[in-house]
């Protein structure tokens, strides 16, 4: 073990000169530093400890396990082995960590969320950094705006660092194969959110170095912040126990507690409580389908919220993260998958507080049906418009939406349907609208919906544009713009207009009707369109035809063409 000079003064030494207070806040200074100087050596000077299983010998343990340079034979006079060749399985062999066979474990990019760039050791110029690169002693890692990335070392411990930050790899490495690891990175700006394995032997150490303080610990879930003008450095632990300290003092933060830290020329402050988790309102929180809509009770002394969407197999990978001083937010994107949201009040110092959170599921399966009717945009003329999309894989049956507004935050209407078409139930006035269809499976899982188009209900009146009739053998015949496949037609003619008593009334087949022709006068002629699931359209405005005299109906008559918008 290595020694520290920290011992006190002898009689005729004179460390310092100021008064008698003055003195022992020096030597108890003194007594934290070289205490802190020795804990690498006292850990290295322990031992760890092997159980034997059967098979093994001295020299194939040596060789798995200790460094090059130190022979089995001093493995059997520390253990005090009378018979090299006899190893009762069971027993325990003490390693001292200092023998152990030392080796680099690079760290693992498990993913990547916006712009991400990497500093190599090797000085090599910055470039992005890829999900799945190593990352290597020395190496520097920057988050820009919006982004993060998370980081997994060589004992499965993760790291994940959140946008506008940025961190060094001071020290990456593995004592052989014994399951021990030793990382320490520098967190020289932002925020970092760690979930550490616990500890599988006396070398093994999880160190955060921040501006102010250092966060060391054996196993655990802790966030820690470098601080920066207007925040202080902060250690957060979630669960587990963090030591945070710098040559000033040391603090033991347990879970739900935090440390700040405004300057490494101070002692971290006392642990305070984390603020509470946030309350999700049941009433407006809708997590699935898309948009996310939530919403929470306000927590006191608060001064804005953080919301996370993190996958929930792997809460370090972060998938999205914003920021608000308000109670709700929406989120439109996501991408599929099993997730969990997380929410946390954020005091006026920048500490974040305890989680509230929530698991949901996200599936593209079954996929949007495509849409056939209305079209992009499309006018139609009905307070009940009928909509036409095609069969999914996979889908049973959909789901149709009518919002008055492209995010659907407030949909207005929605109808299910097991089949490929289907009629709004409830009428809407006349404005501007967006549709939406999703799938759903044999189970009523439902998948995505699809992009949201834009509708224009109208109900502006059809110009029919008359056109002269054509009169033959005794009959009056009219004929109007056909509809689409399947439509049937009612027509009405009438002599006053008011249609109390037509002259004729009936639904056709065909987009015309005869009938026998009156001697003179005017005729007053509507028509409605009749869909084929017996949705009737309003009637067409009257439109006049005068008959002035019998003769008028000779022969090169023209035909009468009455044409009415769908």
């Amino acid at each position: 073990m290595g020694s520290c000079s920290c011992a006190p003064a002898q009689p005729g030494q004179h460390s310092v000169t100021v008064g008698r207070s003055s003195s022992s806040l020096a030597r108890r200074f003194a007594a934290l530093l070289c205490a802190l100087l020795l804990l690498p050596g006292l850990a290295v000077a322990q031992d760890w400890n092997y159980r034997v299983r059967p098979g093994d010998t001295l020299w194939d343990l040596g060789g798995l396990y200790l460094k090059a340079d130190v022979p089995w034979q001093q493995l059997q006079q520390h253990n005090r082995i009378d018979n090299p060749y006899r190893l009762p399985p069971g027993g325990l062999l003490r390693f001292p960590v200092s023998w152990l066979r030392v080796e680099p474990a690079p760290a693992r990019v498990l993913a990547v969320r916006g712009i991400v760039q990497l500093a190599a050791a090797n000085g090599s110029a910055t470039r992005a950094l890829l999900a799945g690169e190593r990352l290597h002693i020395g190496d520097t890692v920057q988050t820009a705006a919006d982004a993060s990335v998370t980081l997994e070392f060589a004992d499965a411990s993760r790291l994940q660092l959140r946008e506008h930050s940025r961190l060094r790899l001071d020290q990456l490495s593995r004592y052989g194969r014994t399951g021990m690891v030793d990382t320490r990175v520098r967190l020289q700006q932002g925020r970092a959110s760690n979930r550490v394995t616990p500890a599988r032997g006396p070398a093994s150490r999880y160190i955060v170095d921040a501006p102010a303080a250092t966060s060391s610990v054996r196993g655990t879930v802790f966030r820690v912040s470098a601080g920066d003008g207007t925040q202080v450095g902060a250690t957060e632990v979630l669960e587990g126990r963090v030591q945070v300290g710098n040559p000033h003092g040391q603090r033991l933060v347990r879970p739900g507690q935090a440390s700040r830290s405004a300057s490494a020329d101070t002692p971290p402050e006392a642990v305070s409580a984390l603020l509470p988790a946030p309350r999700l309102r049941s009433d407006a929180t809708t997590l699935a389908p898309l948009p996310a809509r939530l919403a929470w009770e306000p927590v006191a002394a608060a001064d804005h919220y953080r919301v996370e969407v993190v996958l929930a197999a792997t809460p370090e990978i972060l998938l999205f993260a914003a920021t608000t001083t308000g109670t709700s937010l929406v989120i439109d994107n996501l991408p599929p998958g099993a997730l969990r949201l997380l929410l946390r009040a954020v005091d006026a110092q920048g500490v974040e507080g305890l989680d509230a959170s929530a698991d949901f599921l996200l599936s593209d399966q079954p996929p949007p049906p495509l849409t056939v009717s209305p079209l992009h945009g499309q006018a139609v003329n009905s307070d009940r418009p009928r909509f036409r999309w095609t069969q999914a894989p996979g889908a049973s049956s959909s789901v149709l939406q009518i919002a008055g507004e492209p995010r659907f935050l407030q949909p207005l209407q929605q109808q299910a349907s097991t089949g490929t078409d289907l009629r709004l139930a409830t009428p809407l006035p006349p404005g501007q609208y967006f549709w939406r269809v999703a799938s759903r499976d044999g189970q009523g899982h439902q998948g995505p919906f699809g992009q949201a188009l834009p509708l224009q209900l109208t109900d502006d009146p059809v110009d029919p544009a008359l056109q002269p009739p054509e009169a033959a053998h005794g009959e009056l015949t009219l004929r109007w713009q056909a509809g689409s496949e399947g439509q049937r037609y009612r027509v009405q003619v009438d002599r006053r207009g008011d249609f109390k008593a037509p002259l004729v009334d009936e639904t056709l087949a065909q987009p015309q009707v005869s009938f026998k022709r009156p001697w003179r006068g005017t005729l007053h002629v509507r028509v409605q369109y009749i869909d084929d699931d017996g949705h009737a359209g309003p009637f067409s405005p009257a439109q006049q035809v005068k008959l002035p005299c019998r003769l008028c109906y000779g022969a090169g008559g023209s035909a009468l063409l009455l044409w009415l918008l769908l």
